[in-house]
């Protein structure tokens, strides 16, 4: 998701021209091609496609693979249609979109931190909505204002911990990750003392929203989840170049031009707005803003992190989790933040295991 005018280079006389991956261009554009990242985000984009049919199909009342895109199109039975089009297919779809946008969100904070810990999960941005969300859930909200509450919490969060990281006019991705840590901890505080001070109906129900779930979605939260996401995935595909030359450090990206303030500012703008809008969707459902871009990374084999892989793996990543929190335990169904913190946490172990640094 990167794109760059074209430039044309000779190689000197004597010298073997490097070889350069190929690219795509469009009028004064090129898009390079890497063939192993084309590889795999062309199996992630397949292997997501096949759990979302697998996902709709299954069930307690199964529907067979083969009727589910018949009964997309409406030339299927009437129970059949009703279970895909009104019951399955928008959880999937609101699944596959929030997943997408924690993965691309936390690839955009590692990408400007440099750091794997770096997600919107450890820096606050998650807690912030959690607090937003939870006070509109407290004042009996309805559903858009929980939203509402959950997406103003995170913008209000990261401008604070913005504020407090900027120092000698800039913000260093080491600040940006301690400051949020500590503001993380300091909402979660708030959050549990919220929960305690609400009745007992009040906090099942801030509970349960705080676990991240997609049960109860409808096309009424898949829809506006893809329009965020319609809008935000061009401005990220426009800052991913420069983002990638200020993963040298700031000094050699401004050598090569690159504006560094305001391309932080606005990639920092876009990550907490798809983090905003996937907790207001599902809740904060953990870990796929930390796992997804790490996952991506190492699947591509790419020294910085990938946009594109990094959101198939969260949607990946957050409608598989779904499925196994439905089906495992049958008849019991699990909240989808349960498995992914399950699995998020074996995940951290696991690079702590591999990477003691």
């Amino acid at each position: 998701m990167s794109g760059s005018p074209k430039t044309s280079t000779a190689s000197p006389a004597g010298e073997r021209a490097a070889w350069n991956p190929p690219s795509l261009g469009l009028g004064p554009w090129s898009v390079r091609l890497a063939p192993r990242t084309v590889l795999v985000v062309t199996a992630l984009a397949a292997l997501t496609f096949c759990a979302a049919i697998v996902a709709i199909s299954v069930g307690e009342f199964n529907v067979p693979i083969g009727d589910v895109m018949t009964a997309v199109f409406g030339q299927s039975t009437p129970v059949a249609e009703l279970i895909v089009n009104k019951l399955r297919a928008p959880r999937v779809v609101t699944g596959i979109a929030v997943g997408a946008a924690f993965g691309l969100s936390g690839a955009i904070f590692q990408s400007l931190t440099r750091n794997p810990l770096g997600s919107p999960d450890f820096i606050g941005f998650t807690s912030g909505a959690a607090t937003g969300g939870i006070v509109a859930v407290i004042f009996g909200g309805t559903a858009w204002q929980i939203a509402g509450g959950s997406m103003l919490g995170c913008i209000a969060c990261a401008v604070a911990i913005y504020v407090l990281s900027a120092r000698g006019g800039g913000v260093q991705g080491y600040r940006l990750v301690l400051v949020g840590i500590g503001t993380s901890a300091l909402l979660v505080a708030a959050n549990n003392y919220l929960l305690t001070r609400a009745n007992l109906w009040e906090s099942a129900s801030a509970a349960a929203w705080l676990t991240g779930s997609l049960g109860g979605r409808t096309w009424e939260h898949a829809l506006p989840m893809l329009a965020t996401l319609a809008v935000l995935i061009p401005a990220c595909a426009a800052l991913s170049r420069p983002m990638r030359m200020m993963e040298l450090g700031d000094d050699s990206a401004r050598a090569v031009g690159v504006r560094v303030e305001p391309v932080r500012g606005a990639a920092i703008a876009a990550g907490v707005l798809l983090c905003g809008a996937a907790t207001a969707t599902a809740g904060p459902i953990v870990f796929v803003a930390l796992a997804a871009p790490q996952l991506a990374r190492r699947l591509t084999g790419s020294a910085g992190v990938v946009l594109t892989a990094s959101a198939l793996t969260g949607a990946l990543l957050v409608t598989l989790s779904d499925l196994a929190a439905q089906r495992l335990l049958d008849p019991v169904q699990l909240p989808v933040g349960v498995m992914t913190g399950a699995l998020g946490g074996l995940y951290l172990l696991y690079l702590l295991r591999k990477d003691p640094r």
